[in-house]
């Protein structure tokens, strides 16, 4: 099996087990809610990206355009080195 530095795994109450999948660079998810394939609305866009810096990798998760968490590993030691997560405002 390919081993990819992206993996997502979704759990969902219709499913016996996780689903799952790899990627490389970029991971997009839009998610709908309504009552069906036809009558749905747009309710998020989830994006997933990794990029090289150098010595670095840098992966980046983001909803809605708004960058939720950061990574950096040192591409050596593959030890996380720096961090930083959002402080998300409530909308409501």
């Amino acid at each position: 099996m390919k081993s990819y530095p992206i993996w997502t795994q979704i759990t969902a109450c219709n499913y016996k087990s996780s689903k799952s999948f790899g990627s490389l660079e970029t991971s997009e998810q839009n998610i709908y809610v309504g009552t069906g394939p036809r009558n749905s609305n747009h309710f998020a866009k989830i994006v997933t990206t990794k990029r090289n810096l150098g010595d670095n990798t840098h992966f980046k998760i983001s909803m809605d355009n708004q960058v939720l968490k950061e990574f950096i590993m040192c591409n050596k030691t593959k030890e996380i080195i720096g961090k930083r997560l959002t402080k998300i405002v409530p909308a409501i």
